[in-house]
């Protein structure tokens, strides 16, 4: 890495960010915008039919959002001149050839123009459709390096995963890319191309059986459970993820390729303000669910390190990342994470989260303070079960004539909950730890080189987690995510 700076390396880029409304993508573009007003232009590709409907999203899910509020602040009646001038809305669709982009004269302009090319597109549902996973995770990754290849001016193209592509590995996991059809337990050899014709023929199957469109995707989802856990991956997300990351290694030539792969994306840890979040991430259901007294157990292991990273941090990686490796000959990995240099347990969550809600209480609908006890961290999914049995069968004392009566109806109202356990099992008990020696490298060389490279940290160790989880993590998802007033809390 050349001695610089890099908000003068931002200075006149234009980027091309794919799946703009997106957690991470809203934060990548807040700090590119607050740090660098003198980017030349961002092209922000979206989900859209056309420019008029794409640009009601940008101000309803991006712009108007309380992350730009400091953006707002700054240039106050200015603000909508200013992202006028530095930011273009691009209708489209990953799934399709040249991302569906209709606009011929547009196209012409993005590929002549574009310097970098940021894919932040994904579907993070854990049992999405087999075919809409499979499109937008897979298929879409690739046709998003193809546009980036049609590019002109192209830098590099860099491309967000998850760390947890590796699958059900254990030990120390190391920052490498997968090979073509290159699955995590060896047993099967993975063809994806394979993978798109079963999944038409499921597809044609089902309808040619007259199933309803709810039919359909329950068994489109049941289909991406199975056939990830037949290759060695816990669910769709991860598996059509890693395929993904196959098609880019596979045909990237030689377009310079940075992959991105965060562990557990949490609160913004400082930037543009701590605490910014977006929906129930990862730890937060389980925090929430403690602080309204619903969760007196929880199925996990107790030493289970939980690999948060606030996404901040995430960005500010990724930014770095850009900078290093602009017109460099490479394809590298980089794990962003805690695990390995500053690791959090499970048991350390539980015991920051019961401690917050003890000192500040919930207040439910009618006004009453809840009353939260400790959470109990169960070993197995049997012991997890036959607990949500117990405590159903007491909660519902009299109704039944019988406790056999009392089970039937509890295997009927909870099968849910119990595929939500076995969809985070996995990470319950993922024992595997994220080597970042990469990443480890790349913050070296930003300290030794880069001269505003405190306004870029991504450096885990500095992480205190029980002021980060106490008084960012908790406070921000009460704020952002659960709707408060005087008298009452309730989730959105």
């Amino acid at each position: 890495m050349e001695f610089g700076s890099v908000t003068k390396y931002l200075q006149d880029k234009t980027i091309l960010v794919i799946g703009a409304t997106g957690f991470l993508a809203k934060i990548f573009i807040e700090k590119i915008l607050r740090t660098q007003p003198n980017v030349k232009k961002l092209y922000l590709l979206l989900r859209a039919g056309d420019t008029k409907s794409a640009t009601q999203r940008l101000h309803n899910e991006i712009i108007r959002t309380e992350l730009f509020s400091i953006l707002r602040e700054r240039y106050n009646s200015n603000f909508d001149d200013f992202i006028s001038a530095k930011v273009t809305m691009v209708p489209g669709d990953t799934s399709s050839l040249d991302l569906g982009v209709k606009d011929f004269n547009l196209r012409k302009e993005m590929w002549r123009e574009i310097d970098i090319v940021v894919n932040l597109a994904a579907v993070t549902i854990f049992d999405e459709r087999y075919d809409v996973a499979l499109s937008t995770n897979t298929l879409g990754a690739l046709n998003a390096m193809n546009f980036a290849k049609k590019c002109d001016r192209i830098e590099m193209f860099l491309h967000t995963s998850t760390a947890y592509v590796c699958g059900e590995k254990e030990g120390i996991i190391v920052e490498k890319s997968y090979h073509m059809g290159e699955p995590p337990n060896g047993m099967y050899e993975l063809n994806i191309d394979k993978e798109m014709k079963i999944v038409k023929e499921k597809l044609n199957q089902l309808r040619l059986q007259n199933a309803t469109e709810e039919a359909i995707t329950l068994a489109m989802k049941n289909f991406g459970i199975k056939r990830a856990r037949l290759y060695g991956w816990p669910n769709t997300y991860v598996f059509t993820k890693a395929m993904g990351e196959m098609l880019l290694r596979h045909f990237k030539a030689d377009l310079p390729l940075v992959l991105i792969r965060p562990t557990m994306v949490t609160s913004t840890y400082k930037e543009p303000f701590p605490g910014w979040i977006e929906g129930l991430r990862n730890v937060n259901p389980i925090i929430l669910a403690q602080g309204k007294g619903k969760m007196s157990y929880f199925l996990g292991n107790p030493n289970t390190v939980l690999d948060l990273i606030p996404a901040d941090m995430v960005i500010n990686a990724m930014i770095v990342a850009m900078m290093a490796h602009t017109n460099q000959s490479c394809e590298i990995v980089y794990h962003i994470g805690s695990s390995l240099r500053n690791p959090l347990k499970f048991l350390n969550v539980n015991d920051y989260s019961f401690r917050y809600f003890v000192k500040n209480p919930l207040i439910d609908m009618k006004g009453n303070l809840i009353e939260v006890g400790e959470t109990t961290l169960l070993s197995s999914m049997n012991e997890f079960l036959l607990h949500m049995a117990f405590h159903y069968v007491l909660s519902q004392k009299g109704r039944y004539l019988n406790y056999g009566e009392a089970f039937t109806d509890f295997a009927h109202k909870t099968n849910s909950l119990i595929r939500m356990a076995e969809l985070y099992e996995h990470f319950a008990f993922f024992s595997g730890i994220f080597d970042d020696r990469n990443a480890e490298n790349l913050q070296i060389a930003a300290r030794e080189c880069v001269v505003d490279v405190n306004a870029f940290n991504f450096d885990p160790k500095c992480i205190d987690w029980e002021d980060y989880v106490m008084n960012i993590i908790i406070p921000g998802l009460l704020r952002h995510v659960v709707k408060r007033s005087n008298t009452y809390v309730s989730m959105l």
